[in-house]
């Protein structure tokens, strides 16, 4: 019997996980957001800033209207525990073409190992994965950048072939 190796080159591996709430220009709902990503993350949360002078709205470049983590190591805990919180299923339309997918959690409270807290109240958050195999690091280097190859790019297809089997999650 002759064992078949897969090729370690089209492996496809989770880059990163984002979290994002965006709170308007309220700042207490602002620092209720901080708390809840400082309970989920390892890492601190940054605030994110307009870009846009609004005013309709009342917004104006610098103005703190949101916030974000980025989680880059041991990703997968933290994953199937999103996971679980959407039933682990997850609508083929969240997928892009370049394999990255992203959804919507609107309770916290469905998070597994999270409680509810009185001074949260009720607040949701926005996840975005990013996927990648080995060699994407070629596109990011700051020395002789070149372009990803057409055999290493990672489909639809592949991402919900990968999301299936890795975290064991049904797309419809």
């Amino acid at each position: 019997m002759t064992e078949t190796k897969s090729n370690l080159m089209n492996e496809i591996k989770v880059a990163k996980i984002t979290l994002n709430i965006g709170s308007g220009k309220e700042e207490s709902r602002l620092k209720k957001a901080l708390k809840l990503l400082q309970k989920l993350a390892p890492n601190n949360p940054v605030k994110t800033t307009a870009k846009k002078r609004i005013p309709g709205w009342g917004l104006r470049p610098g103005l703190p209207i949101g916030c974000k983590v980025t989680i880059r190591k041991d990703c997968d805990e933290l994953i199937k525990r999103l996971f679980a919180a959407k039933e682990n299923t997850l609508p083929r339309k969240k997928f892009d073409s370049q394999g990255n997918f992203s959804f919507g959690i609107p309770e916290y409270i469905e998070i597994t190992g999270l409680e509810y807290d009185p001074e949260l109240k009720i607040m949701g958050l926005e996840v975005a994965v990013t996927l990648e195999r080995p060699g994407f690091r070629i596109k990011k280097r700051r020395n002789k950048q070149q372009k990803i190859g057409k055999n290493q790019l990672i489909s639809q297809e592949d991402a919900i072939n990968f999301v299936q089997q890795k975290f064991n999650v049904q797309v419809n």
